[in-house]
């Protein structure tokens, strides 16, 4: 596992030790951030299940100006911190070590307002629906808010969630990507 490109573009990364989680291939990464943008001007991300924190390194690589992770497993919790400092910039990432839910409502009393969320929990389908439900609720994303949701095949996102537009989706073997726009509504 790499940084595909961008300022750290290169360095190697390391995975969570185990089979609990399943990192996100560098052919995938590379594809996701060639449909949402290859770089960025500035931003904040989040990423609600962190594991390697693979996702949000490659974000701030290609210009996300911070990163929040979150993971509840001191294994992630532990890899995401050493791939951090393969970066030499601990400054632009946030590490939480807690469940998504507890974390979405912290950040709300931080008043934090996201630009691009990463979402990739264990039990995608349900889950998914429930944290961009609670996104929105909560007031933690900025206008036209990204959300790149990662699934397996049998987990058949919906088309139509309150307050997102459905972009697009895109198969990668056994990975699918799905892409949704938040919209106020």
């Amino acid at each position: 596992m790499r940084i595909v490109a961008g300022d750290f573009g290169g360095r190697r990364l390391s995975a969570v030790p185990g089979m609990a989680t399943r990192p996100t291939t560098d052919k995938v990464k590379e594809a996701l951030f060639n449909i949402i943008g290859p770089y960025f001007n500035g931003g904040i991300s989040l990423d609600l299940y962190g594991g390697s924190g693979g996702l949000s390194i490659e974000g701030i690589s290609r210009g996300i100006e911070h990163a929040v992770l979150v993971d509840r497993a001191y294994p992630a919790i532990k890899t995401i911190k050493g791939n951090i400092e393969v970066t030499k910039h601990p400054e632009k990432f946030t590490v939480l070590k807690m469940d998504s839910r507890k974390a979405l409502t912290i950040l709300q009393k931080q008043g934090k307002k996201f630009d691009l969320i990463y979402l990739d929990p264990p039990y995608a389908k349900q889950q998914i629906v429930k944290d961009m439900a609670r996104l929105a609720e909560l007031g933690l994303l900025n206008d036209n808010a990204l959300v790149v949701a990662e699934t397996n095949q049998e987990a058949n996102l919906p088309i139509d969630i309150d307050s997102f537009r459905f972009i697009k989706k895109q198969s990668y073997g056994i990975t699918v990507l799905n892409f949704y726009r938040f919209e106020r509504g």
